[in-house]
């Protein structure tokens, strides 16, 4: 990177374990984490946007030490720099915040210390940070992504294509992803683990087929993580009424939640969004798109300088 450059990386918002897609579905969402990266000669943050103000702005920032982790698993170091850092995607509120800040800081390790990672590489390793694909592949590559973590690596792939609108509800209450685990059964019986993985495999084939209002039928029929945390997301229920009472195809937890995400028909999102604002108190509502690239790396005012494939 040259002195006077000014680097830009931008990272989706994601929701994840998408319907019965636990640790396995996500979707990356047009919310953005924003970093605007120039050399320095110490590590230092700016935070533009309010929910960031509260996090480090030195090298303990959360994006800085996943760069200097990934320059490390490289046996490289990563110069210091300055980090303007923005961001839209709500914190801990299941829309995959701490995805997007380990995609970038390993975008940003890989930039500055010219790794030349493919994107493979990115998505094992920042599974490996994170714990699961879900919500980093969504955040990386864009689109529907469909994961599975193993010991022998991370198998994925992602879905571009789907004519379908999303809206979700947003409550002011935060929800830490650790609290949200507590909830969960340690195991399920063996006829309860084929259910479940049925519903998923139907989940998954209506929305390659088009058919939307199966695949917001399986959404609802999830029984790995949903049914538990409705106990400590509330607002599900509530949400859930309104939104299928005015036209939703499905609704479904976002990530660990609270966030709440509805599947609307094609072109239906901003009226579902409207109904769903007057009917629902406390909760901010918004109509979304997915996002199609996934991370993204650029100069300021040029063109895209890095596409990676697998």
């Amino acid at each position: 990177m040259m002195a006077g450059e000014v680097l830009v990386i931008e990272v989706p918002a994601s929701t994840a374990n998408l319907g019965p897609g636990f640790d396995s579905i996500g979707l990356a969402l047009n919310l953005y984490l924003r970093l605007e990266v120039t050399t320095h000669d110490q590590w230092e943050v700016i935070p533009l946007s309010e929910g960031l103000m509260t996090f480090p702005t030195d090298e303990q920032n959360y994006i800085i030490q996943v760069a200097m982790q990934t320059a490390k698993k490289y046996n490289q170091e990563c110069p210091p720099c300055r980090l303007t850092v923005s961001s839209d995607i709500p914190i801990a509120r299941g829309l995959g915040s701490s995805a997007a800040a380990i995609v970038a800081g390993i975008e940003l390790a890989d930039t500055l210390c010219d790794l030349r990672l493919t994107k493979q590489q990115k998505l094992e390793w920042a599974t490996e940070i994170e714990g699961h694909p879900d919500n980093v592949g969504a955040s990386l590559l864009g689109g529907l992504l469909i994961g599975s973590q193993a010991d022998d690596g991370v198998d994925a792939l992602s879905l571009y294509h789907l004519q379908v609108d999303f809206v979700v509800c947003i409550p002011t209450s935060e929800l830490l992803t650790k609290k949200s685990r507590q909830v969960l059964p340690t195991e399920l019986s063996y006829k309860q683990a084929v259910h479940a993985g049925a519903i998923g495999n139907v989940f998954i084939a209506s929305l390659i087929s088009g058919d939307y209002e199966q695949a917001g039928k399986m959404m609802m029929k999830d029984l790995y993580h949903q049914p538990y945390r409705k106990e400590i997301v509330p607002e599900l229920e509530g949400v859930e009424k309104v939104a299928m009472a005015n036209g939703a195809l499905g609704v479904a937890l976002s990530g660990a939640g609270p966030t709440i995400l509805c599947l609307a028909r094609d072109g239906e999102g901003q009226k579902l969004a409207t109904l769903l604002s007057a009917g629902l108190h406390g909760m901010k509502v918004v109509p979304l798109q997915m996002d199609l690239i996934g991370s993204r790396i650029y100069k300021e005012n040029s063109s895209k300088i890095k596409s990676d494939v697998m």
